[in-house]
Formats: C-alpha cells, structure tokens, sequence
C-alpha cells in the first residue's frame, strides 16, 4: 500500500529566497510517498508497533491504513484523576487505573495536573485504552516520547498484560526500541527498511537487578505520601530502601508481632513501590522475598492490607499465601482523604464496605529467583550516610 500525500503550497518571498538561494526549481505543490506494506498483518494480534524516527511518516502510517484519526485524551483539572472515569463504575475504574500499573490511591484523589510526568502518561493511556469503543483499533502516538526509559519499560509491561487480558487491539507509534521487549508487540513495521516483522513467539523479559538495603526510618519521607491508607510509621519497624539503577524505588517496613502474642512471628507494616515503577510486579516479588528469606530463619511473616491488587496477587498464590482473617468496614477515613478533601464532592474518594484482609506466609523458604527480578546486594547492610545523602 502506497501512501500519496498532495499539499498546495502557497509562494512568497520566503519560499522565493529558498529557491533562488539553493537553485530548487519553483513548486506548487508537495508530493510525498509513504509505503505501509502491512497489508499482511496476522489474522489474530493484540498488539502492533510502527518504529522508526521523526519524519518517517508513522502518524502517517496509522491513520490512513486503519483509516482513524489518532486516540486522545481529555481531563477536567477541577476534578480528581479518578473522577475523571465517569463513564465507568467506581470499581472499575479503579481496576482499569491499576491496570495501567497506577495503584497509587493518593494519586487516584489529585488532579490531572499535580501528578508526576510518568503518573501523567499512565494516566491517559489509562483513558484512551478504556474510552475506545468495542473493536476499536486504539492508536497511540510518540508512545513513551515524553518519560524516563525506566518509567516506559514498566509502563509497557503493564499495558501489555492488559490489553491481552481484554483481547483488546492496540498499534503504538514510537522511535524507542528499548521497550519492545517489555511490550511484546506481536508485529513491528519498520517504515524506514518498509520491512513488517511478525513475532513467531514472545520475547523473553529482561532481568531487573534491584539492591535492598537496611536503611533509616527518615527515608520513609519518600514514600510516606504514595500509602494508600496512612503516613504514620512505627519507629521500632526494620526499614529497607529497594534501588533500581541507583534510584530509590520502593520501601519495606517489618515489625515484630508483642512478645507472646505469636511465636517468631513479624508482619510486614508498609511496603511502597513509587507510582513510576508500578506495573512491573515488583511490590508482590519483594513481599514474597522477605517472606521466604524470614522463614528460611524460623520467622513466619503476616500482611494485612486493604489493597484490591494485592487481593488478586494472594488469591493467584495460595501455595505460598494463607487467608487468616477477613473485616468489612463501613468506610475508611483516614488521614490522607481528609486532607485530599475539595469543595467538588466528585474528588472525594470515600470506600465504602472496604474490606481488609490478613494473610500468613506458607510458602517455601529460600529465595525467589525469577526472570522478573534479582537481588545482587546484602539486604542486611546498613547503608552509608553518604549514600543516602540522595533521598
């Protein structure tokens, strides 16, 4: 398929001085050609990439081979991110925002415009994915132009999963080649080489090395405002600080239970992973590492949480996680949603009959070497003052 693109041009005395200045003969119009050979695209695909640099025609490209204009967003700043999924039930929204690896409840309750650069992108993905109409082509470009390499593997991890989880169809404009393997396209279209590539198999995800390090209870200050339910932290709790390319990115907190009241047995009080990392299954892999690593030295570790994403990840891991309790509550106030109050009641998240549920590990003891995540560093040094001088 050949794209010809005809524009009328309008000369004056700066399109003049060009061509006298340069010897370019005089021009009415401009002629482009754009081949899209994708005219072989496989019969069933979920996902689909147009690669290659600016000017090489992929806005082009997609919107007259699948003859739609590109998705777009819009957001209303006088209301809460999440208030901004109106067209959907409250729980599903939520649903779709941690689907884009947007778990953060605070940032679900700010506005469109207060949240990061990454939280931004994921946000809008978020409603473009979710307003496309049944059988929809959804087409997204400059996709991950705009934030931090890191940030866009994780996001890509994230919208992959779901959009193969809805059977959804989903084709990305992008000159970034460093997330195809998060991504997992199941074509590439080069329009440079005009060459359309047809993934036989998935990519095999690359390995993230993450340090843990024993750290102060003040690097709590960098995580406190991202916990869905309190900034308060117990002083007696063992801190632990995750990097990833020497980047603080997640946070642990474990208490001991009183004494008598369970034997050798501690749960884990806090675990944050910042908004621009979600979507990568990093909070459940280190929940899972400390859990075997504490039962490999006779300790038992308990989790209660209020968080629907862990719920999934428990009821997917019945092997090595124990339902032992389960509490309704009429409606959680806490300190974070009365200070996320506005005088538009639509910002105002209120969790109604909110569950909370507690779990005890069962699961094997060592730890957990998987293609997703790998700890190269003593998780029980204490980290140099100078080293945390970057918090």
């Amino acid at each position: 398929m050949k794209i010809k693109l005809k524009h009328n041009i309008i000369n004056d005395k700066y399109t003049q001085y060009v061509y006298e200045a340069f010897d370019i003969q005089n021009k009415e119009t401009s002629n482009v050609t754009i081949d899209a050979n994708l005219e072989h695209l496989p019969k069933k695909w979920n996902i689909g990439v147009v690669y290659g640099g600016s000017g090489t025609g992929k806005t082009t490209i997609l919107k007259n081979f699948f003859k739609k204009e590109m998705n777009t967003y819009s957001f209303d700043f006088n209301k809460s991110l999440i208030s901004n999924f109106d067209w959907l039930e409250p729980k599903d929204a939520t649903f779709l925002l941690s689907a884009m690896g947007l778990s953060s409840v605070p940032t679900w309750l700010r506005p469109f415009h207060t949240l990061s650069n990454g939280e931004q992108y994921r946000a809008s993905l978020a409603y473009m994915v979710g307003k496309a109409k049944e059988n929809e082509v959804i087409l997204i470009d400059e996709y991950t132009s705009v934030v931090d390499r890191d940030v866009a593997k994780a996001m890509s991890n994230a919208l992959q999963k779901y959009i193969r989880r809805t059977n959804k169809k989903i084709v990305l404009a992008s000159c970034h080649f460093d997330i195809m393997d998060w991504l997992q396209p199941d074509w590439i279209y080069s329009p440079q080489k005009g060459r359309l590539e047809i993934a036989s198999s998935r990519r095999q995800k690359p390995r993230i090395k993450l340090q843990i390090f024993r750290c102060r209870y003040e690097t709590w200050k960098i995580f406190k405002h991202h916990h869905y339910l309190s900034q308060n932290l117990n002083k007696a709790a063992k801190c632990f600080v995750i990097l990833l390319n020497d980047k603080p990115i997640a946070f642990m907190a474990i208490l001991p239970f009183p004494h008598g009241h369970i034997k050798n047995g501690y749960r884990i009080s806090r675990v944050v992973v910042l908004p621009d990392f979600q979507g990568l299954g990093i909070g459940f892999k280190i929940i899972n590492y400390f859990a075997e690593l504490y039962k490999a030295d006779n300790k038992t570790m308990y989790i209660k949480t209020s968080n629907p994403a862990l719920f999934g990840a428990m009821k997917k891991n019945i092997d090595k996680w124990k339902l032992t309790n389960q509490i309704k509550k009429e409606q959680l106030n806490t300190e974070w949603m009365i200070k996320q109050q506005t005088s538009d009641k639509g910002g105002m998240l209120k969790l109604r009959n909110a569950i909370t549920k507690s779990y005890k590990y069962i699961g094997p003891s060592g730890i957990d070497n998987t293609n997703i995540i790998t700890f190269n560093a003593d998780i029980w040094k204490d980290v140099a003052q100078n080293q945390i001088q970057m918090f």
